[in-house]
């Protein structure tokens, strides 16, 4: 039950004004991510400039025991966003400065409202690139919250590996910075790491020091069919295990590329397919495009094409990061369910089988996507959630996915996060670990105010 009074309501409208709002729409909207997920709406949604405001409403919630979810593009897909006990959502899409570059140093600082996409634009005249691309245009302080990571990851790593340090209001109000700048520290404990993929259980990320990159001399793209998913995954598989530095490796089943195809106007091959893209010089990406080339075909490819043109590369992952969408479109009003998993490479071509098999009787529109090149996949459901009967078969098809991941070595979320969708699997996956966890938790956040009800079970 939400312990938010109306003094304490008038209390927060008194310092931030306008800025302050109870309308209902508004805090619907803050209550739900992009998925399936029961909204949950907080009590009031404040609008934060500024570390100190943050701070500020913080120790204010902390003195009445008043439960605080950070709020950022609205991006996400496990439930991070429902304010299950009610409370305040603390909504950063002001906090929209991008505060430092350096171009020497190849890293910057920016405020957690930035979003992925107007950071690569601020960048783009200096030569420079964020690369961590999870598809949707997310606010960079909720990627750093869920650890996030997508379709470059194969090459880049994830936000686990390009943030730097960041600055935390803790849930007292306190704001620390939990890095310096330098590349490399044998300095106190890793708390960058502790707070990335957090997801607002601990404190809310407000500023973020990124690593950066320079934007490859040529960029080139490739498609190519296979007769099924099982080939496609071990032609992923070898590109792995001989090393070569592709940025992307997509693979898209032939469900989705009908979606995709009729969503986006696309004309792809109908066919399960590998998507491909290469950086590096005019020469090194030759050299990667005809490595891999031999090896799909080595595994039964088909129909390998390659663009080079911009215009061509954009249509094509602008399709791929329409995926989402494009299934969820199959149907009338449908919500998507978007479930991902991730496994040891070696694991992965029998992870995915076990899943088609799954889909081949499922009653609602689904297909499979994935970023093999590092074991992460996903299974996007176009679902009714006043449907009981069609919740229970998706959820229970979810569930022998997730544990099937689990008994492989595997984890329940190779980038969505956990939220109060996968928090079930916590205790199979991390076992007496999440005793641990739930020390750490109790110690920085006594009070349990900090985006209760995610990450871990409440046993």
């Amino acid at each position: 039950m939400s312990a938010v009074d109306t003094v304490f309501l008038d209390d927060l409208r008194a310092i931030f004004g306008d800025r302050f709002s109870i309308s209902e729409a508004l805090r619907e909207q803050h209550g739900k991510g992009e998925s399936h997920h029961t909204t949950a709406i907080p009590d009031a949604v404040v609008f934060a400039e500024t570390s100190e405001e943050v701070a500020q409403i913080v120790r204010l919630c902390a003195q009445r025991g008043v439960p605080v979810i950070a709020f950022g593009a609205g991006t996400s897909l496990e439930g991070h966003l429902a304010a299950i006990r009610g409370g305040i959502s603390i909504d950063l899409s002001r906090m929209n400065q991008v505060l430092r570059v350096s171009a020497e140093d190849l890293d910057c600082t920016v405020q957690a409202g930035v979003t992925r996409e107007q950071l690569n634009i601020h960048l783009r005249d200096q030569g420079l690139f964020f690369p961590i691309d999870p598809g949707a245009n997310a606010s960079i302080g909720g990627m750093a919250a869920t650890r996030a990571s997508g379709t470059n990851a194969v090459r880049y790593g994830t936000m686990r590996e390009n943030v730097l340090s960041l600055t935390v209001v803790l849930p007292n109000g306190t704001i620390i910075k939990t890095a310096s700048r330098a590349r490399k520290s044998s300095s106190g404990y890793d708390l960058t790491r502790l707070f990335v993929g957090s997801e607002g259980t601990l404190g809310i990320i407000t500023e973020v020091s990124l690593r950066l990159y320079g934007i490859p001399e040529t960029i080139s793209a490739a498609l190519c069919s296979f007769d099924s998913v099982e080939s496609a995954v071990s032609a992923a598989i070898s590109v792995v295990q001989l090393g070569i530095p592709v940025a992307r490796m997509e693979l898209m089943d032939r469900g989705l590329i009908a979606a995709v195809n009729a969503y986006s106007g696309t004309s792809l091959k109908l066919a399960d397919t590998l998507a491909f893209e290469f950086h590096g010089s005019p020469a090194s990406v030759n050299e990667q495009v005809e490595m891999v080339r031999d090896i799909v075909i080595e595994h039964g490819g088909k129909d390998f094409e390659w663009a080079t043109s911009p215009e061509e590369r954009n249509r094509l992952w602008k399709a791929r990061h329409s995926a989402f969408y494009a299934v969820v479109s199959q149907r009338e009003n449908a919500k998507g369910w978007s479930s991902d998993v991730c496994v040891p490479v070696s694991q992965l071509s029998e992870c995915i089988v076990y899943t088609r098999g799954l889909l081949e009787n499922c009653s609602v529109p689904a297909a499979i996507l994935g970023h093999v090149g590092d074991g992460n996949y996903h299974v996007v459901f176009a679902i009714d959630p006043a449907n009981a009967a069609e919740m229970d078969e998706v959820g229970l098809i979810n569930k022998k996915m997730v544990k099937k991941a689990i008994s492989v070595g595997g984890t329940c979320t190779g980038e969505h996060g956990v939220g109060t969708g996968k928090i079930a699997y916590m205790r199979e996956e991390h076992g007496v670990a999440v005793d641990l966890m739930t020390v750490i938790k109790n110690a920085i956040d006594p009070l349990g105010i900090m985006n209760p009800g995610k990450m871990l079970p409440q046993d």
